[in-house]
C-alpha cells in the first residue's frame, strides 16, 4: 500500500535559470515560462529528511517511501540502516501497521539487513506500538542477539498491549539472561508496577536502579514518583521527590502534584505549587492541569480562580486541556456559571469538555440545562459517547423525563451501547427514577453480564416504585447465585421490607446481616427504621440498645420510631436521654420532637423547641416551618401558626397545605377556603393531600356546597382521581349535615370499592343523627371488610347501646374479648408547668385526687344554678342505672383535667385540655358553661378537631 508524500507548492525567488541543476538520475526539467520579475523554481520530490519531518502518512508520503524502498537510499542523504529506521519510527507513531509491514516485506524480501540488530529491534518497536504483540513477540523470539534496546522494545510491547504483568516477567528474565539494563528500562518496569499496583516490585526494581546508579536520572526520578504515587505511597514519592538536590527540571515537580492533587491531598499539592513558583519555574500545561485539580474543591476554590487569572493575565491562550481542568474546577466547587465561561471561550473543545459541562450540570442538579447542552452536542455534530450517555440518561432520571430518557436507550440501541455495563445500568436508574419498574425490568434481564451495582439497582429501583416482592425476589436470586453483597444492597433490600411492612423480612435481613458481618452504624440505624416502620417499636428499642457508637441518626431514628407508631411521649423521653448523653439535636432530630409535641398538644414543649430552632440558626423552610405551624396549629395556637406562616417566604406546596387543614381542624372553614384560593394566585397546583385537606375543613364547618364544589374540582379540573380518603370525607360531609340517604346514594354510585373508611364515616353520622336502618346497613359492611379494628367493633357497640340492644352490645363486646381486641380507655391531659398530667374516667390516681374531685363537685354545682346545666345520661352508652350514669358522666377524664387547671391556674390563660377520643355531648355542653360561667376559655383537642370555648360559644357550632 503506497501512499504518496505531497509535494510543496511552487516557491517563487529571483534566481536565475542557469543556477538550477536537474537532480541525480533525473531528466533535466525544461525551464518554465519567463514571467517578468518573477522566476518559478521547478517541482521537485522531498528530500527524505522532509518526509520523515512532516510525519506523514498519507498517498503522497507512501509514494515517497515506495521510492525510498525501489531506490538506492543513499543517493538521498541517509544510509539504509537510516532511512528504514526512520521509516518505522514513523510507522510507529502513527500506529500504521499496514505499511510497518510493508516495510517488514520489502527488508525480508530484498534481503537487505546490513544491521540486522538494530533493524530488527527497531521493528519489535514498531509492532509494539501498533498493537501486534504476537508479531513483535515472534520477531523476539526468532532474533539470536539482542541489545538491551531490544528488550526495552518488547517490554514496552506488553505494556501498548495492556499486560503489565509480562511486562515484568521478561524485565525478569533479562534481569537473568539479557544483557545490563539502562536508564530507559526502568520507566517502562516501573509503570508495569504502578497499573498493577505492585508496591514491592516497584521497590525492588528502585533498589536495583540505585545499585546501577541510575536512580538520579531525571526520566527514572519521575518513574519513581508516579509508580509510588499510584501504588498509594506518597510518602515513598515524596522521598523520592525530596532525594534529588537539584529540582530544575518542571516535570519531576508535576509529576509530584499530579500524584497529590489525584491522591486528594490538596495542600500537599499547593504547597508544592507555590515551591515551583519560588525556584523561578514556569508553569505549563501539565502543571496548570495538576494544579487546577488540586482545586476541585470549595476550600481551594479561590485558588483556582486565582490560577485562572494568572493564566488570563500571562497572555497564555487556554489550550483545551487546561480549558478541560478549569471546566472540572468550577464545576466540582458549584460554580457552573465560570465552568460555561470557560466552556464557550474554548476555541478548541473536545469530548473531554463537553462530557465535563455536561456531568457539571448533572451533578449540580441542573438537570435540565444538562439536556440543553444535550441538544448543542447534537447541533454541533458532537458524536456522544458512554460518558455523556450517562450523562444524558442520568439527567432524564433525575427529572423523570421519560420522553428524553427513551430517545436516549434508543441511541444507546442504536451504537450498540446497550451491552455496555455501565450504560445499562445507568438506564435502569433512569427507568426507576421515572417510576417505570417494567421497563427497568426489561433492561436488567437482557444483560449479558450482571455486577453487584447492577444487582443493587435493580432492588432499589423495585423498592422506590412499591414493587417490594419483586425487590425481595431479586435479593433471593442473588443469594442463590452466591453472588458478594455489599452494604448498599442491603440498605435497598431494607427499604422493600419497610414498604412491605413484613416483619418477617427484616428480621431474615437482620440475621443475614449478623452472619455476614454487615452491620455497620448506618445499617443498625437502617434496621432501627425497619423496625419502626413494621410497627414494632420493641425490636426496634432493642436494636438501638446494641447499637455501641450511637450517632445522631441512631438517636433520630428511635424517636421517630416512637412518634410514627403514635408512641409520643417514649420519644420525648428518648429525646431528654439524647441530651444527657451529650448529642445535640440536628435538624431532622428537632422536626420529629416537634411532631411528638404535636401529638401530645404540649405548646410549652414545642415553644421551647422552636426557640432552639432559632438559637441554633436554621432557616425556617421546607419541613422545618411545616412542622412549626403544625405544632402550634396542633397545640390549639392557631395565632402563632399563622405569625410562622406569614413569617415564610417561599412557601412551598407543603406548608400552604398544612396551614388549610389547620384551620379547617380549628372549624375555621372560610379562612382555609381563602388560603385555598391564595395559594393558587401563586401558581402552586394542589396534589391529593391539599384537596383531602380542603374537605375536611369543608366538612368540619359544614360547608357542603364548598366541599362538593371542590371534590368535583379535582378531578376536572386537575385530572386527579379521588383516593378512599376523599370519598370518606364527602361522606362525613353529607352525614354531619343529616343528609344521610344522600350520603349513601354517593356510596353507592362510587366508581371504586367503597372502603372501611368509607363506610365508618356512614355509620358516625348515623350515631350521631340516630338512623338505625343506614346504621345496621354501615355495620354489617364494616363486619365484612375490616373485622378485626377496635375502633369499628367500639363505633358499632355505641351504636347498639344508642338504640338500647343491650343484649347484642354484650355479644360485640364478647366478640371483640374472644379475638383479643380491648376498647382504648378515654384518656384526657394537660400541661402545666412544664409538666404533664393526665387522667382517665373515674380517675383516682393523682396525689391531689381529692381537692380535684371537691373542685369538679363545685364546679358541677355552679354550672347547674348559674348556667342551668342537667345531666344527659343518654351519652352513656353502659346498662346501667340512671345514678350510675350520673356518677360515670361526672367522671370523664375532660372534666378532671378541667377542674384540675381551674384549681391550679391563674385564669389569665386559657386552659388547654387534649382528650384521645371524641368529647361527648354532655361533656360539650359542660365545657360551653363552664367558659361562660366561669369566664374563662377552653381549648380542647378531641380525635376529631379542635373546640374554642368562650362565654358559652363554641367554635364548632355544636357541629362535630
Amino acid at each position: 500500500m503506497a501512499a504518496s508524500i505531497p509535494t510543496p507548492s511552487p516557491r517563487l525567488h529571483t534566481s536565475s535559470a542557469s543556477s538550477r541543476r536537474p537532480l541525480s538520475g533525473q531528466p533535466r526539467a525544461q525551464p518554465p515560462p519567463k514571467i517578468p520579475g518573477l522566476v518559478i523554481s521547478p517541482r521537485r520530490p522531498p528530500s527524505f529528511q522532509e518526509t520523515y519531518a512532516r510525519g506523514c502518512l498519507n498517498a503522497a508520503a507512501s509514494e515517497s517511501l515506495s521510492s525510498l524502498m525501489t531506490h538506492n537510499p543513499s543517493a538521498r542523504g541517509v544510509t539504509p540502516a537510516e532511512a528504514f529506521s526512520r521509516i518505522l519510527e514513523l510507522c510507529a507513531a502513527k500506529e500504521a501497521l499496514a505499511e510497518g509491514r510493508q516495510v517488514h516485506a520489502h527488508l525480508a524480501k530484498s534481503g537487505y539487513f546490513g544491521h540486522p540488530v538494530f533493524l530488527s529491534t527497531k521493528l519489535v518497536f514498531m509492532y509494539g506500538r501498533c498493537g501486534s504483540r504476537r508479531s513483535a513477540e515472534k520477531l523476539f523470539d526468532g532474533m539470536r542477539e539482542r541489545t538491551v534496546y531490544t528488550w526495552n522494545a518488547m517490554i514496552g510491547a506488553y505494556l501498548a498491549d495492556e499486560d503489565p504483568a509480562a511486562s515484568l516477567e521478561l524485565y525478569r528474565d533479562m534481569r537473568v539472561s539479557g544483557p545490563p539494563l539502562d536508564s530507559r528500562t526502568f520507566p517502562s518496569v516501573l509503570k508495569a508496577c504502578a497499573l498493577l499496583g505492585d508496591r514491592r516490585s516497584g521497590a525492588e526494581i528502585h533498589g536495583f536502579a540505585v545499585k546501577c546508579g541510575l536512580a538520579s536520572v531525571l526520566f527514572v526520578v519521575n518513574s519513581l514518583v508516579a509508580m509510588y504515587a499510584k501504588c498509594n505511597d506518597l510518602d515513598g514519592a515524596r522521598q523520592v521527590f525530596d532525594s534529588i538536590d537539584v529540582k530544575e527540571d518542571l516535570a519531576l515537580w508535576n509529576s509530584m502534584i499530579s500524584a497529590y492533587s489525584a491522591s486528594g491531598r490538596s495542600l500537599e499539592a499547593l504547597f508544592l505549587l507555590r515551591g515551583l513558583k519560588g525556584r523561578g519555574l514556569v508553569m505549563n500545561t501539565y502543571t496548570m492541569v495538576a494544579a487546577l485539580q488540586a482545586c476541585q474543591n470549595v476550600d481551594y476554590q479561590k485558588l483556582g480562580m486565582e490560577i485562572h487569572a494568572a493564566v488570563l493575565k500571562s497572555g497564555y491562550e487556554i489550550d483545551v486541556h487546561v480549558g478541560n481542568a478549569l471546566i472540572a474546577m468550577y464545576a466540582r466547587c458549584g460554580e457552573m456559571n465560570g465552568a460555561a465561561r470557560v466552556f464557550f471561550n474554548l476555541v478548541d473543545r473536545d469530548s473531554v469538555s463537553w462530557n465535563s459541562m455536561l456531568s457539571g450540570f448533572v451533578q449540580n442538579g441542573l438537570h435540565s440545562e444538562a439536556l440543553q447542552l444535550f441538544r448543542d452536542m447534537q447541533d454541533f455534530n458532537q458524536e456522544l459517547d458512554t460518558v455523556s450517555i450517562m450523562g444524558i440518561l442520568a439527567a432524564s432520571g433525575r427529572l423523570a423525563n421519560l420522553l428524553h430518557g427513551t430517545a436516549g436507550h434508543g441511541y444507546v440501541i442504536r451504537r450498540g451501547l446497550d451491552t455496555d455495563l455501565q450504560v445499562a445500568n445507568t438506564l435502569m436508574d433512569m427507568y426507576a427514577k421515572c417510576r417505570r419498574p417494567r421497563l427497568m425490568g426489561k433492561v436488567f434481564y437482557s444483560m449479558p453480564v450482571k455486577d453487584i451495582i447492577s444487582r443493587t439497582t435493580i432492588i432499589a429501583g423495585y423498592s422506590q416504585n412499591d414493587c417490594h416482592m419483586d425487590a425481595l425476589k431479586c435479593f433471593r436470586e442473588v443469594q442463590m447465585e452466591g453472588m458478594d453483597v455489599d452494604k448498599m444492597m442491603i440498605g435497598s433490600v431494607l427499604l422493600a421490607c419497610v414498604g412491605s411492612k413484613s416483619l418477617r423480612h427484616v428480621k431474615e435481613i437482620h440475621s443475614f446481616m449478623l452472619r455476614k458481618g454487615l452491620s455497620d452504624l448506618a445499617l443498625q440505624n437502617r434496621i432501627v427504621d425497619a423496625y419502626g416502620a413494621c410497627g414494632h417499636t420493641d425490636y426496634a428499642s432493642r436494636a438501638f440498645e446494641l447499637i455501641e457508637n450511637k450517632d445522631i441518626i441512631s438517636w433520630t431514628s428511635l424517636i421517630s420510631c416512637y412518634v410514627h407508631n403514635g408512641l409520643a411521649q417514649e420519644a420525648f423521653q428518648v429525646f431528654l436521654e439524647m441530651k444527657e448523653a451529650g448529642i445535640e439535636a440536628d435538624y431532622v432530630t428537632l422536626v420529629s420532637v416537634l411532631s411528638a409535641a404535636a401529638d401530645l398538644s404540649l405548646l410549652q414543649k414545642g415553644k421551647e423547641i422552636h426557640g432552639s430552632i432559632i438559637r441554633r440558626g436554621f432557616i425556617l423552610e421546607g419541613s422545618v416551618s411545616t412542622s412549626l405551624v403544625d405544632m402550634y396549629a396542633c397545640c390549639g395556637d392557631l395565632e402563632n401558626a399563622c405569625k410562622v406562616f406569614s413569617s415564610i417566604d417561599r412557601k412551598e406546596l407543603s406548608l400552604w397545605t398544612t396551614m388549610i387543614y389547620a384551620n379547617g381542624m380549628h372549624g375555621r372553614g372560610m379562612v382555609a377556603i381563602d388560603l385555598f384560593k391564595r395559594m393558587i394566585d401563586t401558581n402552586l397546583v394542589p396534589d391529593h393531600i391539599t384537596f383531602l385537606a380542603i374537605l375536611y375543613s369543608c366538612s368540619h364547618s359544614g360547608l357542603i356546597d364548598e366541599g362538593k364544589t371542590f371534590f368535583t374540582s379535582m378531578q376536572h379540573d386537575y385530572q386527579l382521581e379521588p383516593w378512599s380518603e376523599h370519598y370518606a370525607c364527602l361522606v362525613d360531609l353529607l352525614g354531619r349535615a343529616n343528609r344521610l340517604d344522600e350520603a349513601y346514594e354517593f356510596i353507592k354510585s362510587m366508581p371504586i370499592e367503597p372502603t372501611a373508611e368509607v363506610w365508618c364515616s356512614l355509620l358516625g353520622a348515623c350515631r350521631v343523627h340516630s338512623d338505625k336502618r343506614l346504621g345496621e346497613i354501615a355495620v354489617h359492611k364494616l363486619l365484612e371488610l375490616n373485622p378485626d379494628r377496635t375502633g369499628n367493633f367500639v363505633l358499632m357497640s355505641n351504636i347498639l347501646a344508642a338504640n338500647g340492644r343491650w343484649k347484642d352490645v354484650k355479644e360485640m363486646r364478647m366478640r371483640m374479648k374472644g379475638i383479643g381486641l380491648k376498647k382504648m380507655p378515654g384518656c384526657s391531659w394537660i400541661e402545666l408547668r412544664n409538666k404533664i398530667h393526665s387522667f382517665v374516667a373515674g380517675d383516682k390516681s393523682h396525689p391531689q385526687s381529692d381537692e380535684i374531685y371537691q373542685k369538679l363537685a363545685e364546679v358541677t354545682d355552679k354550672l347547674a344554678q348559674e348556667g342551668g346545666y342537667v345531666a344527659q345520661t343518654r351519652f352513656v352508652l353502659h346498662d346501667v342505672g340512671e345514678e350510675e350514669k350520673l356518677q360515670m358522666l361526672y367522671g370523664h377524664s375532660e372534666r378532671l383535667a378541667i377542674a384540675y387547671s381551674l384549681l391550679e391556674s391563674s385564669g389569665e390563660t386559657p386552659i388547654r385540655v387534649t382528650k384521645n377520643l371524641r368529647v361527648c355531648g354532655d361533656c360539650h355542653t359542660f365545657c360551653k358553661l363552664v367558659s361562660k360561667c366561669f369566664g374563662q376559655e377552653l381549648i380542647v383537642r378531641d380525635a376529631s378537631r379542635f373546640h374554642h370555648f368562650n362565654h358559652g360559644v363554641c367554635s364548632c357550632g355544636d357541629f362535630w
